[in-house]
């Protein structure tokens, strides 16, 4: 994950990591690499994320400059949630419904065009279990489809798997949360704490780390609050502080490799 250090490199990943609402962090680390990264963007050859990781990678590759269009959509969607009586699984609420609305509102036209052969999600066959890596994209439709396929926890999000040609998908974070693509050297970014290039780093922590679904986190009880934050997404106040954490550990990962602008 680390491979390939410096910016003499030119061919760099961008993947971020399955969190749910947690997303908001990546946002915050999104536009970092907007206003301070663009060295470091002009050389990312690909991006890939699974579940809310996806959706972010889309829009930095597609439609930088709603950034701040998604944080409003996200602290707004976090309140909805919240304010329904069981979170996103209480009865009547259509978790998924809410989400396609913000993706169809937030992805411009022609952004098939944009994220074909450049954007990887990954996806999880109901049928086999196994991920796909999905980056070809034959039409916006296609993609929406591809982004919420990812997106979709089963239960949690609702009881029907979504539809992509012909079969049925679940959240790419149940089977790889956190894409390392083949060749170049793939930048991982994760609002949990572990061994990743930019995800938050916790004070006085043992140390010991689990794989899980491809992202090695650090067992500690901050993670664990951060998990459940993901499902059960916590107040506006600390929504907002989680952008800016996103924000500030992308800019101190910028300054060490050389990349920040």
């Amino acid at each position: 994950m680390l491979q390939n250090k410096g910016c003499g490199m030119r061919h760099i990943n961008l993947s971020f990591a399955a969190c749910g609402f947690l997303g908001i962090y990546h946002l915050g680390a999104a536009s970092a690499f907007c206003k301070h990264g663009q060295k470091l963007l002009r050389d990312v050859k690909a991006f890939a994320g699974a579940s809310a990781g996806s959706l972010v990678a889309s829009v930095l590759l597609t439609a930088p400059e709603k950034i701040e269009e998604c944080n409003q959509f996200t602290y707004g969607f976090a309140e909805e949630t919240r304010m329904q009586s069981f979170g996103a699984v209480t009865p009547g609420y259509d978790f998924m419904a809410r989400l396609r609305c913000g993706v169809e509102s937030i992805l411009p036209p022609n952004a098939h065009q944009l994220a074909h052969g450049r954007l990887h999600v990954s996806i999880t066959s109901t049928r086999t279990g196994r991920n796909s890596l999905v980056s070809s994209f034959s039409s916006r439709e296609d993609l929406i489809q591809v982004l919420l396929a990812s997106s979709f926890l089963p239960l949690y999000a609702g009881l029907k798997p979504v539809e992509y040609k012909g079969q049925t998908w679940v959240d790419g974070g149940l089977t790889n949360s956190l894409p390392v693509l083949p060749g170049g050297r793939t930048v991982t970014i994760s609002p949990f704490c572990g061994r990743l290039d930019i995800s938050p780093q916790d004070e006085g922590q043992l140390g010991v780390s689990v794989s899980i679904a491809n992202q090695d986190i650090l067992v500690s009880l901050a993670n664990l609050v951060r998990l459940s934050q993901a499902l059960f997404p916590p107040g506006q106040r600390e929504m907002e502080s989680l952008y800016h954490r996103g924000f500030r550990d992308a800019v101190g990962f910028l300054l060490k490799e050389n990349w920040f602008e």
